[in-house]
């Protein structure tokens, strides 16, 4: 006799009561699978391999090292990958100049200055852009006139509005929101007389971004959502606040006594999309960790931080940055009709995997963006402009290194990281590396193996 659950496995015209999504899983072809498995015909292809190199690449271990740990961003990599590779090459570049297109929080720049390696970065996010900025360039402010200002600002009694265009309401309990409005007035009250109290200035901001979520009803992980269960005590920002004053204290005296011969080494962040804007001096690595094609929206998760801020003050402003990012999937369809009538970048294997993501597509006939194809083909011509454009910055015998993760699109795998080497070898890189850092569940068919890649790219 059959078992009831595996009728429902095998005969789903019998299913009334999965959800749409659960039927086109439990039907996927790609159940169980393995990115490794698909990605066989493009390595052929470009007549490569893939090399098994596990190690820790994520943001997590940031959270408990210097300056890194001044600002939470969950779509980072890890300072340790950054050293790793700095003492890859250290026989081999005397001196190098480090650039990261996808500056992000700073993690590139912060290890390259406390290795004495002089850096850029370019980041089109103002709120990154600020939290990059700051990570790398108050390294020698006074520990002490940072808590003597926070001790002023904590017994302030000014109270700032919050974000007009925010549900501060229904996003922080009342007592709170109080908190928080009394701690950016203090700050903003903050009027600084000289560079060194600008930058005094700039970490107390930086230290109120970092526990607004902390003090909120949501959580990130990694998108932004209410969190239902969370108990946030009334003191939540005051006791937050004062621990992270204290934390960048802390960090400020370990800068100035471990690294202060570095303390003037030049770190550089752009504010800007690094598909158009480049540093004016040749670099030699390029290390950085590109927007995955998925569907984080890199902005409106950190809408809380750049509204409390001022770097956005409306959602027509926050959509208008993400615009001109590298798409992601929840981008305007406007936006999307206009790239269909471009000439973008393409090549046989985008085409190819256009072709059937548009095919299951139509198979399933119940999907969230039925302009999926697109978004495809404008993340690629996206990263080709930002590739093309740092190409041009790479100094002969430099390297382009990418830390990125495949995807698997309605039943369809994509190789980004492949298809992303291929775009390299287009604009005359050579494909040096490609390496397997750590293998991922997909979003869609959590049974199908993803991985995480570095890819090495050199400028011969």
């Amino acid at each position: 006799m059959t078992h009831p659950l595996q009728d429902t496995l095998f005969d789903l015209t019998t299913v009334t009561k999965l959800t749409a999504r659960r039927r086109n899983v439990l039907r996927s072809p790609k159940q169980y699978g393995s990115a490794d498995e698909d990605a066989r015909p493009y390595l052929a292809e470009l007549g490569q391999e893939l090399i098994a190199a596990p190690q820790a690449i994520q943001f997590q271990p940031n959270t408990t090292e210097a300056v890194h740990r001044w600002s939470p961003y969950v779509q980072g990599f890890s300072a340790s990958f950054v050293q790793r590779t700095l003492e890859r090459y250290r026989s081999e570049y005397a001196r190098p100049v480090v650039l990261d297109p996808f500056a992000g929080s700073g993690t590139v720049l912060v290890q390259a200055k406390m290795n004495g390696l002089p850096s850029w970065g370019i980041e089109l996010n103002p709120l990154l852009h600020f939290i990059g900025r700051t990570k790398v360039g108050c390294w020698k402010v006074s520990a002490e006139k940072l808590r003597s200002m926070a001790e002023s600002v904590l017994a302030s009694k000014i109270l700032a509005d919050p974000p007009s265009f925010l549900k501060s309401e229904t996003q922080f309990r009342p007592e709170v929101l109080f908190h928080l409005r009394r701690l950016k007035g203090g700050i903003d009250d903050f009027q600084p007389m000289n560079e060194e109290e600008a930058q005094v200035k700039d970490l107390l901001l930086l230290a109120f971004a970092s526990i607004l979520v902390d003090s909120s009803n949501l959580k990130r992980a990694p998108c932004l959502g209410y969190a239902p269960k969370k108990v946030v005590e009334n003191d939540a920002p005051i006791r937050l606040f004062s621990q992270k004053i204290q934390q960048i204290s802390d960090d400020l005296l370990l800068c100035q006594s471990q690294y202060g011969q570095y303390l003037e080494t030049p770190a550089q962040v752009l504010l800007g999309n690094s598909m158009q804007i480049r540093p004016d001096t040749p670099c030699d690595l390029i290390i950085t960790s590109p927007p995955y094609m998925n569907g984080l929206d890199y902005v409106m998760n950190y809408k809380i931080e750049m509204g409390w801020l001022g770097f956005g003050q409306s959602h027509r402003e926050l959509k208008h940055i993400k615009d001109e990012m590298v798409v992601c999937d929840n981008v305007s369809k406007g936006l999307i009709r206009s790239f269909e009538q471009a000439k973008p970048y393409t090549n046989p294997w985008v085409e190819a995997i256009k072709e059937q993501i548009a095919f299951h597509i139509e198979r399933r006939g119940n999907y969230r963006r039925h302009d999926m194809p697109s978004i495809v083909h404008k993340y690629f011509d996206d990263m080709y402009q930002v590739m093309r454009n740092m190409t041009e910055a790479l100094r002969p015998g430099g390297r382009f290194m990418l830390v990125v993760g495949d995807s698997l699109i309605a039943d369809v795998y994509v190789p980004t990281d492949l298809i992303l080497a291929r775009i390299g070898q287009d604009l005359g890189l050579r494909i040096e590396r490609l390496e397997k850092a750590r293998e991922r569940r997909s979003g869609q068919v959590r049974s199908y193996r993803l991985r995480e890649t570095i890819v090495t790219l050199k400028k011969d």
